[in-house]
């Protein structure tokens, strides 16, 4: 199967003869939807362009959980009806003197997710994971880590969690990650003869695609949606989470599902077959076919390492941010002789799409907050809730698991962040619970939103799975959902323990 490997996001997905029934009904009631929130009498205590904000989130909502647009279609579209909108809204705060904004105001409100170092980071981010696919790294250290595993069934399934989890570190696209491993296994498959309809081929693929959603989880650079909310809280609060403080606080939790993941899926998907003969040669196979370590491969894994020793100190040893040590990795990866390809082979299938939606989402999100459209439904959610004497745990596991079920109508968990955190961080700020820590409840907050284990139109990797045809769609959620049970209960463990503990939830009484 061939990927674009770089990519972040799926194009939706449309048959032959066009668009389905559910994309068209979609984009209709999408607009239908706009329509009416921005032009119905005025909402009390809400100005007149969050209420046109309102709309747009409304609108954008609709369109990403029916997939009625292709994801950077729907981005240009936002961008647009965000400038529209806003140009003839009047002046926040300034509404009594009937002044318009016009499109010359109205345009930084679109454009400012530009200007976000998030909205770098997910750029380079995409170089990086096209420097791996270009040189094959990524599939020399799959193969290599493979080949050690022994010839058994459910060593193999460890196999495929332990590759998962060491390109979390250095791939930061879970799409690319299972892009690069899909093939592989394919290929380990067919070597010795396994049904591609098996247990067994079941057990593999969907356990590498899972890994990925989980270890999104634990690692800041694994998926482009926590730098939505690194972006939202850098906007809202001046300060930033560093990529060792996010390890510190979700890789606990990330390694205790994976331990769980290895066995809901040994003992769900029961393999055919415990010994596989000649298993292990065919990946060695695989890997000779590669011949030895290119000049390329050395430099991209050596500038990859360094990269990865400064987003581990960062706040230790230095105070260089995660986006400009980033940047100037992709720079030494471009340079001629020094670097490992050129500008045209780094465009190869590079998803312009995916940054261009990232930029916009982070622009919503931000004009959400700053119309006060994401306070005045902030409000509305701690009033009808009851939230706003909570305790810090009954906050967060009434947020987690509005999250978990709301993702169950997302395929971007980009989309759902952008959609969701603004108003996540309007909540935290909205109630009155004493010393509740919006920073650090915010970040919690965005690891639940890469749980999307239950569809495998949840989320790309999951997507990738599935057009393998190695699983029904039936073996995917029965296991997601015991995943997902696991995932809620280790929530609830957590935020009991660990992360109160830490300093996550609340802050410590001074």
């Amino acid at each position: 199967m061939t990927s674009s490997p770089a990519s972040a996001l799926p194009s939706s997905p449309a048959p032959a003869g066009g668009s389905t029934f559910t994309q068209r009904a979609g984009l209709w009631v999408a607009i239908a939807v706009l329509l009416l929130i921005a032009f119905m009498p005025a909402l009390p205590g809400l100005p007149q362009a969050g209420q046109m904000m309102l709309a747009v989130l409304a609108f954008a909502v609709i369109l990403w959980m029916t997939e009625a647009l292709d994801y950077a279609v729907s981005a240009v579209v936002i961008g647009a009806l965000m400038i529209v909108l806003l140009a003839i809204s009047p002046v926040p705060g300034k509404e009594a003197a009937g002044a318009m904004m016009g499109t010359r105001a109205a345009l930084p409100y679109a454009l400012g997710g530009f200007s976000n170092s998030a909205v770098v980071l997910v750029a380079a981010a995409c170089f990086i994971a096209a420097a791996m696919t270009a040189t094959q790294l990524d599939k020399r250290i799959a193969l290599q880590v493979l080949s050690y595993v022994p010839a058994r069934a459910n060593h193999v399934a460890m196999g495929a969690i332990l590759v998962g989890f060491l390109l979390s570190f250095i791939v930061p696209s879970a799409t690319a990650r299972v892009a690069c491993l899909m093939p592989i296994m394919l290929g380990f498959l067919s070597a010795f003869g396994a049904e591609r309809r098996s247990k067994f081929a079941a057990l593999v693929v969907i356990t590498a695609a899972q890994t990925a959603s989980v270890w999104n989880i634990g690692i800041k650079t694994a998926a482009a949606q926590n730098m939505v909310a690194i972006g939202f809280i850098e906007k809202q609060f001046g300060q930033t989470i560093t990529w060792g403080e996010w390890f510190v606080a979700g890789a606990p939790y990330s390694l205790v599902l994976t331990i769980a993941l290895y066995f809901v899926m040994t003992r769900m998907l029961r393999p055919e077959m415990d010994h596989i003969a000649g298993g292990r040669e065919a990946i060695r196979r695989q890997l000779a076919e590669l011949g030895p370590m290119t000049a390329n491969q050395w430099k991209l894994l050596g500038i990859t390492l360094v990269l990865l020793g400064f987003w581990a100190t960062e706040g230790v040893l230095h105070d260089v941010d995660t986006t400009t040590s980033t940047i100037v990795a992709i720079a030494l990866m471009l340079l001629p002789r020094l670097g490992v390809m050129g500008w045209k082979e780094s465009q190869r299938g590079f998803p312009w799409g995916t940054v261009l939606l990232f930029a916009v989402g982070i622009a919503m999100g931000a004009a959400l907050l700053k119309t006060e459209a994401a306070p005045w439904l902030a409000r509305l959610i701690v009033d009808s809730l009851g939230l706003a004497n909570a305790t810090a745990f009954a906050i967060f596991m009434l947020l987690a698991l509005f999250l978990i079920v709301i993702h169950l109508g997302f395929a971007s968990a980009t989309g759902l962040a952008s959609t969701m955190i603004p108003i996540i961080i309007s909540v935290l700020q909205a109630v009155q619970t004493p010393g509740i820590n919006p920073i650090g409840m915010t970040m919690l907050l965005q690891f639940v939103v890469s749980i999307g284990f239950i569809l495998p139109v949840n989320s790309p990797q999951g997507m990738l799975a599935y057009g393998t045809d190695t699983f029904d769609i039936k073996d995917y959620v029965r296991t997601g959902l015991v995943l997902t049970a696991v995932a809620i209960a280790l929530l609830v463990v957590f935020a009991l323990t660990y992360w109160p503990w830490m300093g996550y939830m609340t802050l410590p009484a001074r």
